[in-house]
């Protein structure tokens, strides 16, 4: 999950222009021209230092660097599992909207009808959804070294007031899907973990897809190893931090997936398959303009999902995400281009060259299709 916003997000404003001057210039493929998603992947691992990238289109799989610093072995391929980190928040608005839908939720409905904690407060579900509810981070003020309930994340958020009145700026934070997760346990009487599992993985058969367990710390089946700092002992620098607390991510950022999976989410929710295309517009419609807080320029956040501009014209629907020892990039291009995933195992805040490299992967491999077809259900900007 994103930590902090502007860590995250500031040097995505370079990436935009490296993605014009490095994606769109880059020669076609065949005879012997360089694959410009390899080429970006090969900047990652050779100049910022990223131990292992991959890039995954539905199509073609690209991959650089290694699987594990010091072993040789070589970066793991598009069923590797890896945590996916804010990437969960597509998943938890889609939850929410398919309770739009059957009428269980309104989107104007107050959080605290659903939360008590927030009995009294403006707050609407609406502004959990599009980042506009001012509820303050809580993930600066965890103690990483403990477990913590929903109910005491939410008191740390709390404890330290509102950001902005609900709905007059554009704030991002994790405490509102925190907060989302809790509407949706409230109402349907199921953990959220339990209820993203019915309703979207099982369907989809995402079985490659899963929550961790509580006090789970590692990864299942095949993945690569993450590095960065542990937030629990910054003091060691870059470390291995393959082994983190999943479980405690929740409904913000705990999911566990791999790019084929997440590839096939994106199809299967701008294909029509997870909710009616009144939602998906209102999900792409309804959005904050947030090129103005370190994103590229023309950047939208609407319900769970961010528009990025594409070099080849339209843009992507996905999100990002980051954790200390790694960071994604995934969506769907509009036009029917089709879905991409690229993650690297290490951390992007704070460079903007690794931030760069990263957006540009994304973009190449999203760019880098057959003639585009429209989708059924394919939401329009």
């Amino acid at each position: 999950m994103h930590r902090k916003r502007n860590a995250v997000a500031l040097p995505l404003a370079a990436a935009l222009a490296a993605v014009a001057a490095t994606v769109g210039a880059a020669p076609p493929d065949g005879g012997g021209a360089p694959n410009p998603v390899q080429r970006q992947l090969d900047l990652l691992v050779e100049e910022d230092g990223v131990p292992g990238a991959l890039a995954h289109s539905g199509r073609d799989t690209v991959t650089a660097g290694t699987s594990e610093l010091g072993s040789g072995r070589p970066m793991v391929g598009a069923e590797g599992r890896f945590r996916i980190a804010s990437v969960t928040k597509p998943f938890t608005a889609t939850a929410v909207m398919r309770l739009v839908a059957d009428g269980e939720l309104r989107l104007d409905d107050a959080a605290g009808r659903y939360v008590p904690q927030l009995a009294g407060s403006e707050v609407t579900l609406r502004q959990l959804l599009k980042q506009t509810s001012g509820l303050a981070e809580y993930g600066e003020l965890v103690d990483w070294d403990r477990s913590h309930t929903q109910e005491e994340y939410l008191a740390l958020s709390l404890g330290q007031g509102p950001a902005f009145e609900p709905g007059q700026d554009w704030g991002y934070s994790n405490t509102n899907y925190l907060v989302l997760g809790m509407a949706i346990e409230r109402v349907t009487g199921e953990d959220v973990r339990t209820h993203i599992e019915r309703t979207i993985l099982d369907p989809l058969d995402l079985d490659e897809t899963y929550w961790p367990e509580p006090g789970e710390l590692g990864l299942r089946g095949p993945h690569a190893h993450n590095y960065g700092v542990h937030p629990a002992r910054p003091e060691d620098g870059v470390v291995d931090v393959t082994e983190l607390p999943g479980y405690e991510f929740g409904a913000s950022g705990g999911l566990v997936s791999t790019p084929e999976d997440l590839n096939a989410f994106w199809d299967a929710l701008f294909g029509g398959r997870l909710l009616p295309g009144w939602a998906v517009r209102l999900m792409t419609h309804d959005t904050t303009d947030v090129g103005d807080d370190g994103y590229p320029q023309g950047s939208r956040y609407g319900y769970g999902v961010q528009s990025s501009p594409l070099s080849c014209g339209g843009a992507y629907w996905g999100h990002l995400g980051d954790l200390p020892g790694n960071s994604v990039a995934s969506g769907h291009a509009t036009g029917g281009r089709g879905s991409a995933t690229v993650y690297i195992t290490a951390h992007w805040s704070g460079s903007p060259d690794r931030a760069a490299h990263l957006q540009a992967a994304a973009d190449a491999a999203l760019c880098a299709t057959d003639t585009p077809r429209r989708e059924p259900g394919t939401a329009r900007r």
